[in-house]
């Protein structure tokens, strides 16, 4: 499972932290810092997709692979498919991974963990999840769940669905999705030409889409979700987290 590919997708245009993968955490810029995580993951090739040269070239100056895409993508995984036929156009590579380019603590563990459901024939999209031990993520919209089912690999769910309400009704646990995503090649090829699905728009998830479609997803349960970097807010904890860091080393 070590043929892999992982792209992060970046670009500056972000309405509520403009020029976001730029903004310094630890020292770096916060898309320098998902590098490192992905290629400390040693899965794969680690490229960064981007529609802007001052995140090419912050990359490029750490020693990291950078390719500019174009500026009209309606979502990463558009980005990330661009960025595979340029890199990798002998499609050497069997599985894509797109990492999210606001995770600067991201473990890496987690990419590896994100692959594994590809293991098993007949899986075409693989992704994370960890169990919701806080009570006001329950009623979350903003957390997205899994309603999944369990297969014959211990950690590991199908996905039936995906929404932002509570769901599955009744006693058992409920699992906080990680929007990690591991593809066969094929898989993803297939997904970029789908239009959007019903309820893709209603739930605004575009993992709806391949589900809609007959897509099989599986989820690796992990114990972990990473910080995610999308407000002002956010951006204090991941810059908190690299100062304990680099305090107690």
């Amino acid at each position: 499972m070590r043929n892999a590919l992982i792209v992060i997708p970046a670009r500056m245009e972000a309405s509520r932290l403009p020029g976001k993968p730029m903004l310094d955490i630890g020292g770096e810029p916060m898309i320098v810092q998902v590098w490192r995580r992905a290629h400390e993951a040693e899965v794969g090739r680690v490229v960064v997709a981007t529609d802007a040269e001052e995140i090419a070239a912050a990359v490029r100056a750490v020693g990291g692979e950078a390719v500019m895409t174009r500026k009209d993508h309606v979502s990463g995984s558009d980005r990330v498919f661009e960025a595979i036929n340029k890199v990798d156009p002998e499609a050497e590579a069997d599985f894509i991974v797109n990492v999210q380019g606001d995770l600067p603590a991201l473990d890496p563990r987690l990419v590896a963990a994100c692959i594994e459901p590809l293991a098993t024939k007949g899986v075409h999209i693989a992704t994370l999840a960890a169990e919701i031990n806080e009570a006001s993520e329950r009623d979350n919209p903003n957390v997205v769940k899994v309603v999944g089912t369990p297969t014959n690999t211990p950690g590991v769910l199908r996905a039936l669905y995906f929404t932002r309400a509570t769901a599955p009704f009744g006693d058992g646990p409920l699992y906080h999705h990680i929007g990690i995503y591991a593809f066969r090649r094929p898989a993803l090829e297939k997904y970029v030409a789908l239009k959007p699905s019903a309820l893709e728009i209603r739930e605004r998830l575009e993992q709806l889409r391949a589900l809609e479609d007959g897509m099989r997803i599986d989820v690796r349960i992990v114990d972990t979700v990473p910080l995610g970097v999308d407000t002002p807010a956010d951006l204090e904890r991941a810059r908190k987290v690299f100062e304990n860091k680099q305090q107690f080393g």
